[in-house]
């Protein structure tokens, strides 16, 4: 029996989210702040004991507390809901119980339960918060109803779990009706208990040393290991006779260093002659001397040098702790001898921390191999865990199944129409359900499995931080992805303040992108080259001012629609934008060059050229150069700079690092400087206008 499937609604950020859940690992990723813990948080809250919040409520619930204070209306306040639906294989031993639980099933291969947070007596949280906080002559109150639930323990006053069976109705053409059953709340939580449990490693391990109540040591990390999983008959004796000789000793020597302080206290008459005499023993157990007595240490075998665990480093014991913790939740689900949970859920946050790559890289394939260790020594292999890993490593995205990824997106509440501004709630999209479309290319039909597999490929490689970033930028290729941090700072320097990810793709691919990101709902710009080829014959290159002159980007055909430069060229900015996929496409454009009084109108072919004609001055001075010598008159300039730069002598990495060197100030060329401002104008607010109070309080400052 496992998971398959979880429905969380009004808890945080999670205002009505869906999530399939993998047969082994699934993998929550996504930008900060986008609801990873609180799917994680969730669970606790339900599950792992911790208690619900005021502040757990949507903020888009929070209205409707206010609604029912001034309403009464019961059926107003706001429930935090979690569904949670299991497969059951009906040849095995669980269905029976299942059944057993749920005998109204119509799908006897998919279960569900429902728990929800709600309301137990609205009444009388209306009537104990008028007592406390009337309505005052203003028509106002001293605090709001959240703010009341907020004090301490009066949510839990009033709030509390209810349980649902739940049963899938199929509807042809739409989502399935789901029908609810209420549970007694007894028989609710029996059977919860029955169905799943939930285990968690915390994001925040504090691994040390030390004894702080914020601080996990390995010793006692082991020691609850020993404890609870490894203690045997045969090991216990063995102890209790090492230690019971150890006590016997121990006493005798407490006995013999203590005699005299006794034989003064009896002098002064404690104990009295017919009191019992002092004694000091020795009282250690086995038990007590691995929980409190015991240091792990790090010995060298050769040299037998050991040193404590302050000693190592953190990613070692991070690791060490982690399968520790893993293979100890998984034991104790196994030793569970009577009504052992069909299921067990173990979420592991943020495992990555202080891990290098390459540790990064194989954490879920060893933290599968503690827990295939611990299963086939209980004799039971096919008993293993569902693993839910929260992460922002791009080095664990590399190792896991592309469709086991969960990718948690920001977005605006629902039925807001605010295109801009804070982002409060959030969307998760499975990667199992992304399907690209097929695609025409260069005449030939590429499949939907052959893109979906360049995708997985290509990511895998290079780009799995696309998933943490809130936008993209596609460029060319080496020369754009080194110049791009110093374009921002000169074109957008907003942009500095929020996550970007540059993908390497070239005009061949960046279109390939397109379902996937249009999937995520990232926002991305496309920079790119007009690569003008001849407009008759074999399509070898040309200037871009050739008459007739055509596009070999396969990128620019695809996404623009237009295959000559001259229809290019003629796009207005509004064109090259697609508001429903949230894209940007920048290419060349005419360069108006100024040089010794004469102007004149060219057309880049690439991004080199135009860094050229944008910053012609600077190659006139000789702080950049080409490795040619520019003719004196500018119309000769066009065909030389065109040569030089399709050469094979032409090094255009080393050209990008004499820009990136260069003293004097260089421009951005303006289609790149266009693209940019467009991605800013999407991820940051407009500045706010500054007053001129504000301006003299700044200097007086």
């Amino acid at each position: 029996m496992r998971v398959s499937g979880v429905a969380i609604r009004n808890f945080r950020r999670l205002e009505n989210v869906q999530i399939d859940i993998e047969e082994r690992e699934s993998i929550f990723v996504g930008p900060n702040n986008s609801g990873k813990t609180s799917a994680t948080a969730v669970f606790r809250c339900f599950l792992g004991g911790r208690d619900f919040k005021i502040h757990d409520f949507s903020v888009a619930r929070m209205a409707d507390f206010d609604t029912f204070a001034t309403t009464g209306d019961a059926g107003l306040l706001p429930k935090i809901s979690l569904d949670l639906w299991f497969t059951i294989d009906p040849k095995s031993i669980a269905f029976g119980r299942v059944f057993t639980l749920l005998p109204k099933l119509s799908d006897f291969t998919r279960v569900g339960i429902r728990l929800s947070y709600e309301v137990a007596e609205a009444k009388k949280l209306r009537e104990h918060y008028d007592a406390a906080y009337p309505i005052m002559e203003d028509g106002t109150r001293a605090k709001t109803l959240p703010q009341y639930l907020a004090l301490d323990g009066n949510i839990g006053r009033y709030f509390t779990v209810c349980y649902s069976s739940l049963d899938e109705k199929p509807q042809d053409g739409i989502p399935p009706e789901i029908l609810t059953s209420q549970l007694d709340p007894h028989e609710g939580k029996r059977l919860l208990k029955h169905l799943i449990r939930v285990e968690f490693v915390d994001a925040q391990r504090n691994i040390n040393d030390d004894d702080s109540s914020r601080s996990n040591r390995l010793s006692a990390a082991f020691a609850t290991f020993y404890q609870k999983n490894l203690e045997q008959a045969g090991h216990a004796a063995d102890a209790h006779r090492v230690i019971d000789a150890n006590n016997k000793q121990l006493t005798e020597h407490y006995a013999k260093q203590f005699d005299p302080l006794f034989k003064l206290i009896k002098h002064l008459g404690v104990p009295s002659i017919n009191d019992r005499e002092l004694q000091i023993i020795s009282s250690l157990s086995p038990e007590t001397a691995l929980r409190g007595n015991t240091e792990l240490l790090y010995i060298d075998p050769n040299r037998q040098h050991e040193l404590p665990e302050l000693y190592n480093g953190l990613g070692f014991k991070n690791l060490i702790y982690m399968a520790i913790q893993a293979r100890h939740f998984h034991s104790q689900w196994l030793m569970t001898a009577e009504n052992r949970p069909l299921c067990l859920m173990i979420f592991i946050e943020e495992p990555e921390v202080h891990l290098h790559a390459q540790v990064q890289q194989t954490f879920i394939s060893n933290i599968w191999q503690v827990i295939n260790q611990s299963a086939e020594a209980a004799g039971e292999p096919s008993l293993v865990p569902q693993l839910v890993v929260t992460t922002h490593s791009s080095h664990i995205m590399e190792a896991v199944d592309f469709e086991k990824v969960r990718y948690f997106q920001r977005c605006h509440i629902e039925g807001e129409t605010v295109a801009t501004g804070i982002r409060n709630a959030s969307a998760v999209r499975s990667l199992r359900a992304f399907q690209p479309e097929a695609e025409t290319i260069n005449g030939r039909i590429v499949p939907p499995s052959e893109s979906l597999a360049f995708l997985k490929r290509y990511l895998r490689l290079t780009h799995c931080d696309l998933f943490f970033a809130d936008a993209a930028i596609l460029v060319e290729g080496a020369v754009e992805k080194l110049l791009m941090p110093s374009m921002i700072e000169r074109a957008a320097e907003r942009l500095r303040t929020v996550y970007l990810t540059i993908l390497e793709v070239g005009g061949a691919y960046a279109h390939r992108f397109e379902g996937l990101l249009s999937f995520l709902h990232i926002p991305y710009l496309v920079i790119t080259d007009l690569d003008s080829v001849a407009p008759t014959g074999y399509p070898s290159a040309c200037r871009a001012d050739v008459a007739g002159a055509r596009t070999s980007n396969a990128s620019l055909k695809k996404l623009c629609g237009q295959t000559t430069v001259a229809d290019l060229i003629a796009l207005t900015s509004a064109e090259k934008q697609h508001v429903a996929k949230d894209r940007c496409i920048a290419f060349q454009t005419d360069i108006l060059v100024s040089d010794g009084g004469v102007n004149e109108t060219l057309r880049p072919r690439t991004l080199e050229e135009a860094i050229v004609y944008e910053n012609f001055g600077l190659l006139r001075s000789g702080a950049l150069s080409i490795g040619a010598t520019l003719p004196a008159h500018l119309n000769e300039v066009y065909q030389v700079v065109y040569d030089q730069i399709r050469s094979d002598s032409f090094k255009k990495t080393d050209f990008a690092m004499d820009i990136l060197a260069c003293t004097e100030a260089w421009i951005v060329p303006g289609y790149i400087a266009e693209g940019l401002s467009w991605l800013e104008s999407r991820l940051s607010p407009p500045l706010a206008a500054v007053t001129e109070t504000e301006v003299s309080a700044l200097k007086e400052a």
